[in-house]
C-alpha cells in the first residue's frame, strides 16, 4: 500500500482525486487537518511522508511544495496539476497517449507534470498532425473551445450557482481575450510549434465538459489531405489506447441529431477525437471532461503508470 498525499485537497481537482481513491484498497490516503492546510510546516511533513504528493494548487504555491522536499528525501513523488512544470523539460508530460516516449518518461519519472483541460484537447488534435507529417510546424494554428465553469475557480463557481447571478453568466462569455491564456506555452512546447496557436475559449453555464476544436483550410498544407486520411492517421496513432477513442468519420452513429455537446462526457475520463468536413475544410474536435481527462483522471492516471499497475486503475 503507498501513501497518497493531495497538498490542495480542498479544490475541485483535489475533491475529484479523492473521489476516485473511494474504492481503493492500495492507497492510503493522507489527509491534513482542515486547520492545518496552509502552515507550510505541515504541509512539508506530509509532502515528505508520502511516497506520492499531488498538487493540486495555485502555480506559486505548487513551486512552494516542492522546495518542501528534504535533499535526502528519493521516494517521494509528485503529481502536479498546476500550470507551473508543464514546460519545465526536467518534468514528465503527462499525456501518455501522445507517444510511447512520453508513457515511458512518466513511468520512470519522479516529477510528472498534468496537462492542462484546454491543451489536453488541443495536444491530442495537433500533436499527431505534427507528429505524422500533415500540419508544418509553423502553421497559424487556431483553436477554440467550450468548457464547463468547473474549471473557473470556487468564486465563479458560486457566482455561476448562486440564484442571483448576473445576466450575462446566462450567456457563453469569451474570455482570453489578449491571446495570453496559460495554456498557450504549454500547447507550443508539446506540439513543436515554432509559434504560439491563437486560442478562443468560452466558458459557458454548465457545470463540466468540454470542446476543443481546430479547423484547417486544406488549402494552406503543404499538400491537399482529406478527412479520411486524418481519421485513419489518428485511427492509428491512437491505436489501443483505454481513455482516447477516435470517433467514425462524420460523428456517424455517435452524433444521431448532427449537434456537438460539449458536457457528454462530464464525469468520464475518457476523450474522444472526431473529424469533420470535407475535402476543402476540416473540422478536428475534442470532447473531454476538464475534470476528467482534462486534470484529476489524468492525474491518476499518471499516478497508476508510476506505481506500474494497469492504468484504468479506479478510473473505469
Amino acid at each position: 500500500m503507498v501513501k497518497v498525499y493531495i497538498d490542495g485537497q480542498e479544490g475541485t481537482t483535489g475533491l475529484k482525486i479523492i473521489e476516485r481513491f473511494q474504492n481503493r484498497k492500495d492507497i492510503q490516503l493522507i489527509k491534513i487537518d482542515e486547520d492545518m492546510r496552509k502552515d507550510a510546516n505541515e504541509r512539508k511533513r506530509l509532502i515528505n511522508s508520502s511516497d506520492y504528493t499531488f498538487l493540486c494548487l495555485p502555480d506559486v504555491a505548487s513551486r512552494e511544495a516542492v522546495s518542501f522536499i528534504d535533499e535526502d528525501n528519493h521516494h517521494t513523488r509528485i503529481i502536479d496539476a498546476s500550470t507551473a512544470h508543464r514546460t519545465n523539460p526536467d518534468w514528465a508530460y503527462g499525456f501518455p497517449e501522445l507517444s510511447l516516449q512520453y508513457r515511458e518518461k512518466i513511468a520512470k519519472s519522479n516529477r510528472v507534470a498534468v496537462p492542462g483541460c484546454y491543451a489536453s484537447g488541443f495536444n491530442s488534435i495537433v500533436y499527431p498532425l505534427v507528429a505524422n507529417g500533415y500540419l508544418p510546424k509553423d502553421y497559424p494554428v487556431f483553436a477554440y473551445a467550450t468548457s464547463g465553469y468547473s474549471g473557473a475557480g470556487k468564486k465563479a463557481i458560486a457566482i455561476y450557482e448562486s440564484d442571483n447571478k448576473p445576466n450575462e453568466y446566462n450567456s457563453p462569455r469569451q474570455y482570453a481575450l489578449t491571446q495570453q491564456h496559460k495554456h498557450l506555452p504549454e500547447m507550443q512546447k508539446v506540439c513543436g510549434l515554432t509559434y504560439q496557436p491563437m486560442f478562443n475559449p468560452i466558458i459557458c453555464d454548465y457545470f463540466s465538459g468540454m470542446v476543443v476544436s481546430v479547423p484547417i483550410q486544406t488549402r494552406t498544407l503543404d499538400r491537399k489531405v482529406t478527412p479520411q486520411e486524418i481519421y485513419e492517421m489518428y485511427l492509428k496513432h491512437y491505436d489501443g489506447a483505454n481513455f482516447v477513442k477516435v470517433e467514425p468519420l462524420g460523428g456517424v452513429g455517435v452524433l444521431a441529431d448532427g449537434f456537438l455537446a460539449s458536457n457528454t462526457l462530464s464525469g468520464y475520463n475518457g476523450m474522444q477525437i472526431f473529424v469533420f468536413g470535407n475535402d476543402e475544410q476540416i473540422l478536428l474536435c475534442s470532447r473531454l471532461d476538464n475534470l476528467g481527462k482534462g486534470a484529476s483522471g489524468a492525474a491518476v492516471q499518471c499516478l497508476n503508470i508510476m506505481m506500474g499497475i494497469d492504468e484504468t486503475t479506479g478510473l473505469l
